[in-house]
């Protein structure tokens, strides 16, 4: 018995201890893979295929985990690096199933943070649905009250302005973007922010202040290692200097540009460099250079580019829908299989319960009839100790009678013994005596006869008061 108890505490303390471990295992995985995923969502603005890389792992680890958290934040942030490669198709489709897989855990934070990347998307070919998405996200976001989140969909919101030529309405946005990110200390996003209001006093013509800002948001930029927004920004200062004719400073700006995209490979920075250089040559005068850079064709294929993509991205989302109904009408179908095979097994318990508490009620009933025998009995029981009981005070009151009979008989021999000591013992002495003198001679015969005849005369009436205080009672010996 001792060795069975010993062995099941080994086996216990075993299995605590790989328990224990399998908890730290899967304790250290998740933190890795939170921090993969922050460490791709840091690199989006220097380098994105990075930011995939980072993900695509993070992504692996969390599904053997099944860590929906990390699934879900995988997908969306390697959708942003799809994103910044201008990747739309690929993009769409990690953020669809990002905001598929925060649905399912009714996370709403998260849910606001995707329909804000997908209307980043929407940004460059289709401004209803981005500002459509955005405003989504923020209703959300306002009610969780997430300062980080508002101050990007604010700046994102500008971006949907300034895109429509609305640059006073996008300013407020931007302005407020700014605030936010100035109180949460967000630096990557004040430097974007820095471009978006430099972008717009140049549009408003405000050049002095549109060149500070965008050489300040090219510096910071570049102390950051953000590649995106120096690429960006160089874009718009080229694009300033060509405005008021400094050439040879839009020609070092656009070179210094050009650096930044291809490191990006990005492509629609690449595009939006060579029609810059295309006005650089332009505004030069330098007309077979500039052709060469096609700004017909290079409109028109962009205008064509940005068409597709808006409809490529309606119909994968369309898809994802439609696959997303597929899923739910399997997942109906296989819930409707185990609603029946539940039904049946519940009626099956009811079944066996109801024969259970049938059961339960005949013996009950039969208890109760027990009981009932049992009452009767112990009333009967009861009824005879009450007789019992009454027979044993009578029997007390005989006895009490019977030991004041045997005490009086008692008395009477006692009186009796007395009497025959005193009153009878007396005359029988005195006639040994007179016995004793005539056999001496001693007595004359006649007087001895006398004496003996008086003697028993007494014995005689002794025995006679014997016999009636027998028969009356006790009396007082004299």
């Amino acid at each position: 018995m001792k060795r069975t108890f010993s062995l099941l505490v080994f086996f216990l303390i075993t299995f605590v201890i790989y328990a224990k471990g399998n908890d730290d295992i899967t304790q250290k995985d998740t933190t890795e893979i939170i921090k993969l995923n922050r460490q791709a969502y840091a690199n989006r603005l220097t380098s994105p295929e990075q930011t995939i890389s980072d993900a695509s792992k993070a992504l692996d680890m969390a599904v053997k985990l099944d860590y929906k958290a990390g699934i879900g934040e995988a997908y969306r942030v390697r959708g942003i690096g799809y994103y910044y490669l201008n990747q739309a198709t690929a993009a769409i489709n990690d953020y669809l199933n990002a905001l598929s897989t925060f649905e399912k855990a009714k996370d709403l934070r998260s849910q606001a943070k995707v329909n804000n990347n997908i209307g980043n998307l929407y940004l460059d070919n289709n401004l209803t649905k981005a500002l459509e998405y955005f405003k989504k996200s923020l209703t959300i976001t306002e009610r969780l009250n997430d300062s980080s989140l508002t101050a990007s969909l604010y700046m994102n919101i500008g971006n949907v302005y300034y895109r429509k030529n609305s640059f006073n309405q996008a300013l407020n946005y931007y302005d407020k973007s700014n605030a936010l990110f100035a109180s949460l200390g967000d630096s990557a996003n004040l430097v974007q922010c820095l471009q978006n209001r430099g972008v717009i006093y140049y549009h408003l013509n405000d050049y002095d202040k549109a060149e500070k800002l965008l050489l300040a948001a090219n510096k910071a930029a570049k102390a950051q290692d953000l590649n995106k927004p120096v690429a960006s920004t160089n874009l718009t200062l080229a694009s300033l200097y060509i405005a008021q004719g400094k050439f040879d400073e839009a020609e070092r700006i656009v070179h210094e540009g050009e650096a930044y995209a291809a490191a990006l490979k990005d492509e629609k920075l690449t595009n939006d460099y060579n029609y810059t250089i295309y006005q650089l040559e332009f505004k030069k005068k330098n007309y077979e250079k500039a052709l060469r850079y096609l700004q017909t064709i290079f409109r028109q294929d962009s205008s064509i580019h940005i068409s597709n993509e808006s409809t490529q991205i309606n119909l994968i989302q369309e898809q994802f829908k439609q696959e997303a109904k597929q899923r739910d009408t399997e997942l109906l179908l296989v819930n409707q299989q185990n609603d029946r095979i539940k039904f049946w097994a519940v009626t099956v318990v009811a079944g066996l319960l109801l024969v259970v508490i049938g059961l339960l009620v005949s013996n009950v009933k039969r208890k109760a009839a027990t009981n009932a025998q049992l009452t009767g009995l112990n009333e009967e029981v009861s009824r005879q100790k009450d007789n019992l009981d009454r027979v044993n005070h009578h029997l007390e009151e005989i006895i009490d009678e019977r030991t004041k009979d045997l005490q009086v008989k008692n008395k009477k021999l006692s009186d009796y013994s007395s009497y025959l000591s005193h009153q009878i013992r007396g005359p029988i002495a005195t006639l040994r005596g007179l016995m004793n003198l005539e056999k001496e001679g001693l007595v004359d015969e006649k007087e001895c006869i006398n004496m003996m005849d008086k003697c028993v005369s007494d014995i005689d009436q002794k025995i006679i008061e014997m016999s009636e205080m027998l028969n009356e009672g006790p009396r007082t010996i004299v």
